[in-house]
């Protein structure tokens, strides 16, 4: 699809231009501080788009279109794969279990030593992979 390339190089969790420096009334239970700074953490993309990454308050914008949102691990950047199946053939893509969630990752983790007795590495960046996958990542897959 046309918004993948897009989606793996986008610079996920950085603050938002538009939102960086505007104040929202917290939820229930949160404080202000902990609620401005999630909201204004682009952390979303609108696949529709296929524009920079999104912050909370920018979603008002793409409230008809397919918008994911992109977690952290150790890191490096994962989507769920509830989120991203519908939309992606994920065959041949090694998930993982993060946080009692399914994830992908949008991106290749070179490893620097192999583990022994490793007998399935990533095609592309050669991480170590369960035996029926050939891919650690969305962008490796590409």
């Amino acid at each position: 699809p046309p918004w993948l390339k897009p989606l793996i190089s986008a610079k996920f969790f950085e603050p938002c231009n538009n939102h960086s420096s505007s104040s929202s009334s917290p939820a229930a239970g949160e404080t202000a501080a902990s609620t401005s700074a999630a909201r204004i953490e682009c952390n979303l993309y609108c696949l529709d788009c296929m524009d920079e990454p999104l912050c909370f308050g920018c979603t008002f914008c793409h409230k008809n279109h397919h918008v994911v949102q992109i977690r952290r691990s150790s890191y490096h950047d994962v989507i769920r794969v509830s989120e991203i199946q519908k939309v992606l053939d994920l065959s041949g893509i090694q998930s993982y279990i993060i946080n009692s969630a399914r994830v992908v990752f949008l991106n290749g983790r070179p490893q620097t030593k192999l583990a022994k007795g490793v007998t399935k590495t990533c095609e592309i960046c050669e991480r170590s992979l369960n035996e029926s996958f050939r891919y650690c990542s969305l962008g490796c897959k590409v």
